[in-house]
Protein backbone atom coordinates (compact mmCIF):
# COMPACT_ATOMS: atom_id res chain seq x y z
CA UNK A 1 0.00 0.00 0.00
CA UNK A 2 2.75 2.42 0.69
CA UNK A 3 4.71 1.65 -2.44
CA UNK A 4 1.55 2.25 -4.44
CA UNK A 5 0.54 5.68 -2.18
CA UNK A 6 4.41 6.92 -3.35
CA UNK A 7 3.99 6.02 -7.11
CA UNK A 8 0.51 7.71 -6.91
CA UNK A 9 2.42 11.45 -5.18
CA UNK A 10 5.34 10.86 -7.05
CA UNK A 11 9.04 10.00 -5.79
CA UNK A 12 9.88 12.38 -2.47
CA UNK A 13 12.34 15.32 -4.43
CA UNK A 14 13.88 16.89 -1.01
CA UNK A 15 14.56 16.27 2.74
CA UNK A 16 11.39 18.19 3.53
CA UNK A 17 9.37 16.07 1.86
CA UNK A 18 10.94 12.63 2.90
CA UNK A 19 10.50 13.57 6.39
CA UNK A 20 6.18 14.23 6.06
CA UNK A 21 4.62 11.83 7.92
CA UNK A 22 3.31 8.35 6.40
CA UNK A 23 -0.03 8.60 8.51
CA UNK A 24 -0.53 12.59 8.50
CA UNK A 25 -3.04 14.50 10.79
CA UNK A 26 -6.06 15.73 8.65
CA UNK A 27 -4.07 18.93 8.68
CA UNK A 28 -1.17 16.73 7.53
CA UNK A 29 0.88 17.45 10.45
CA UNK A 30 2.75 14.47 12.77
CA UNK A 31 -0.22 12.64 15.12
CA UNK A 32 0.20 13.16 18.99
CA UNK A 33 1.06 9.95 20.09
CA UNK A 34 -1.76 9.65 23.02
CA UNK A 35 -4.10 10.82 20.64
CA UNK A 36 -2.65 7.87 18.35
CA UNK A 37 -2.95 5.16 21.11
CA UNK A 38 -6.43 6.47 22.18
CA UNK A 39 -7.94 6.21 18.08
CA UNK A 40 -6.03 2.59 18.32
CA UNK A 41 -7.88 1.72 21.64
CA UNK A 42 -11.75 2.98 20.08
CA UNK A 43 -10.64 1.01 16.80
CA UNK A 44 -9.66 -2.53 18.49
CA UNK A 45 -12.79 -1.79 21.03
CA UNK A 46 -15.44 -1.20 18.04
CA UNK A 47 -14.09 -4.10 16.18
CA UNK A 48 -14.51 -6.73 19.50
CA UNK A 49 -10.94 -6.71 20.06
CA UNK A 50 -10.90 -4.05 23.14
CA UNK A 51 -7.61 -6.32 25.00
CA UNK A 52 -5.63 -5.86 22.25
CA UNK A 53 -3.00 -3.03 22.69
CA UNK A 54 -0.06 -1.87 20.56
CA UNK A 55 2.06 -3.52 22.26
CA UNK A 56 0.30 -7.08 21.66
CA UNK A 57 0.73 -6.70 17.92
CA UNK A 58 4.21 -5.52 18.33
CA UNK A 59 4.50 -9.06 20.08
CA UNK A 60 2.95 -11.00 17.96
CA UNK A 61 5.03 -9.84 14.87
CA UNK A 62 8.23 -10.50 17.02
CA UNK A 63 6.72 -14.37 17.48
CA UNK A 64 5.38 -14.81 14.27
CA UNK A 65 8.63 -13.67 12.62
CA UNK A 66 10.19 -15.93 15.57
CA UNK A 67 8.29 -18.58 14.51
CA UNK A 68 9.34 -18.13 10.88
CA UNK A 69 13.06 -18.83 11.49
CA UNK A 70 14.13 -15.24 11.44
CA UNK A 71 17.02 -13.64 12.74
CA UNK A 72 17.21 -11.35 15.46
CA UNK A 73 17.88 -8.58 13.09
CA UNK A 74 14.86 -9.08 10.94
CA UNK A 75 12.53 -8.62 14.08
CA UNK A 76 14.85 -4.99 15.07
CA UNK A 77 14.50 -3.75 11.71
CA UNK A 78 10.64 -4.79 11.61
CA UNK A 79 10.26 -3.24 15.00
CA UNK A 80 12.10 -0.11 14.41
CA UNK A 81 14.89 -0.95 16.80
CA UNK A 82 18.56 -0.42 16.15
CA UNK A 83 19.58 -2.54 18.39
CA UNK A 84 18.98 -6.65 18.15
CA UNK A 85 19.42 -7.14 21.61
CA UNK A 86 17.04 -4.33 23.06
CA UNK A 87 14.18 -6.95 20.32
CA UNK A 88 15.14 -9.96 22.09
CA UNK A 89 15.36 -8.71 25.83
CA UNK A 90 11.80 -7.30 25.12
CA UNK A 91 10.07 -9.21 22.41
CA UNK A 92 11.04 -12.80 22.33
CA UNK A 93 10.98 -15.37 25.37
CA UNK A 94 14.15 -17.42 26.60
CA UNK A 95 13.82 -21.08 24.55
CA UNK A 96 14.35 -23.58 26.81
CA UNK A 97 17.64 -25.53 25.62
CA UNK A 98 18.40 -28.06 28.40
CA UNK A 99 16.39 -29.62 31.07
CA UNK A 100 19.72 -30.42 33.50
CA UNK A 101 18.91 -27.63 35.72
CA UNK A 102 15.39 -28.34 36.07
CA UNK A 103 15.69 -32.02 37.14
CA UNK A 104 19.43 -30.91 39.81
CA UNK A 105 16.68 -28.40 41.29
CA UNK A 106 13.69 -31.02 41.05
CA UNK A 107 16.28 -32.62 43.41
CA UNK A 108 15.99 -30.08 46.09
CA UNK A 109 12.18 -30.82 46.44
CA UNK A 110 11.24 -33.08 49.47
CA UNK A 111 9.91 -36.46 48.57
CA UNK A 112 6.16 -36.91 49.09
CA UNK A 113 4.42 -39.87 49.95
CA UNK A 114 1.11 -41.22 48.51
CA UNK A 115 -0.55 -40.01 52.00
CA UNK A 116 0.51 -36.50 51.22
CA UNK A 117 3.57 -36.66 54.06
CA UNK A 118 7.11 -36.18 53.84
CA UNK A 119 8.58 -39.20 53.65
CA UNK A 120 11.91 -38.38 55.03
CA UNK A 121 14.08 -38.77 51.74
CA UNK A 122 15.08 -35.15 51.27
Amino acid sequence: MLRCRASRGGAPEDAATQEAPVFPTPLGGWRDPSNTQADLRAAFAHAGFGHITSHVIRKTTATVLDHAGLSARTFADQLGHANPSLTQDVYLGRQVTSTGAAVALEALRPKVSAHGQDDGRS
